[in-house]
């Protein structure tokens, strides 16, 4: 079952991500062509972000058990990684841009991966208590 929910997330996320990237190249760059081969990267842009937002982040923070200083490192490195990624598949001359403040990316994308985790378990907690609350009052 959580194979068929991370696989439709997937191809949800893909979809949404390619229609995004797609309409951020022709409002940036609309009047010029692409080749066959920068399809091929816009595709792979979606990949990544179907396969960090549509698994990585479903599977890491609502499937496995791992320790929050465990869920934090690597949902950093690997968001981390992946915007790098597809940076470097839009353009070579941003991602060289980018590559001095990676040290910088890194620290913010701890403290904020940090803040969303607490947010996120605080709000899952009071969900999970109201639920609870819900089936008490309902077997009173």
């Amino acid at each position: 079952m959580m194979m068929i929910q991370l696989r439709n997330s997937f191809f949800q996320v893909f979809t949404l991500s390619l229609l995004w990237v797609v309409l951020l190249l022709t409002f940036f760059y609309g009047g010029e062509t692409v080749g066959i081969g920068y399809l091929w990267n816009v595709a792979g842009i979606a990949a990544i972000c179907a396969a960090l937002f549509g698994v990585m982040y479903n599977a890491l923070w609502n499937h496995f058990t791992l320790k929050p200083a465990w869920n934090i490192l690597i949902s950093s490195a690997l968001s981390l990684g992946g915007a790098m990624l597809a940076v470097l598949l839009f353009s070579r001359d941003m991602y060289e841009l980018l590559l001095p403040w990676l040290p910088g990316m890194i620290a913010l994308s701890l403290v904020l991966h940090t803040l969303g985790f607490y947010i996120y378990a605080k709000m899952d907690s009071r969900k999970r208590a109201d639920e609870l609350n819900n089936k008490l009052k309902e077997q009173a």
